[in-house]
């Protein structure tokens, strides 16, 4: 992704949560600048990777496959003794006909829930044992304390309000459907790691590679400076 585009999603987003009356956490607003002076004290944000996480998943056209991520707090898997907090919250930002590619988590298992927007669509898989899509077995979840079944590949849609919860080693992809606008999701999870927690049936990579067309609006919570 080139950073221009970085950018404007970043810039597009805290619009969009601006006109919702959603507001961030202070180090989501933080400049380069400001993250160059800052010490040990943020190590948290830091080390669990509180911020802004725009991708691509390594695909090359965000406007059909990426995802707008917004960790707002977060435990670590890792280091649990350090870092004992053991949920995570995200904002996510499904966009009309957006892509999120089929994926899991072996240890996360996360509510998902549309808070506001659009429809929030999503298909859904069982892995079997080779960690491929389970064409066969139906799949079982939870809806706002209502047990569904769905047949393998089924589509779950979730109105505004709406949540489902996803266990660990279900595949599932999501979208903001087709003529009802972007979408604003939360995510309420178990600790998330990027690093060493998804399982990707297809998509290139989890953090995109970027082109440096111009400075930087808002730093990725990968991209950090080390303390002071």
């Amino acid at each position: 992704m080139k950073r221009s585009e970085i950018n404007q999603v970043i810039r597009d987003t805290e619009e969009l949560l601006r006109e919702r009356r959603i507001e961030l956490p202070p180090f989501m607003k933080w400049t380069p600048q400001e993250w160059e002076e800052k010490g040990a004290e943020c190590q948290e944000i830091r080390e669990n990777q509180l911020g802004w996480d725009i991708t691509d998943f390594g695909c090359g056209d965000f406007a059909r496959i990426g995802l707008t991520a917004l960790t707002l707090r977060n435990g670590n898997q890792q280091e649990p003794q350090r870092y004992p907090k053991p949920y995570a919250e995200k904002l996510l930002i499904a966009r009309e006909g957006q892509v999120t590619p089929m994926h899991f988590h072996w240890y996360k298992m996360e509510d998902i829930i549309n808070r506001g927007g659009g429809v929030l669509v999503m298909q859904l898989y069982c892995a079997d044992e080779r960690e491929q899509l389970d064409r066969e077995k139906p799949v079982e979840v939870v809806s706002d304390g209502v047990r569904l079944v769905l047949p393998a590949g089924g589509i779950l849609e979730l109105e505004p309000g709406q949540s489902v919860t996803y266990t660990q080693r279900l595949y599932h992809s999501f979208w903001g459907k087709q003529g009802g606008g972007d979408v604003v999701v939360g995510e309420v999870s178990m600790c998330n790691d990027d690093a060493t927690d998804n399982r990707f049936l297809d998509a290139p990579g989890r953090f995109p590679s970027i082109e440096e067309d111009e400075p930087p609006y808002r730093l990725l919570c990968n991209e950090y400076p080390e303390a002071k």
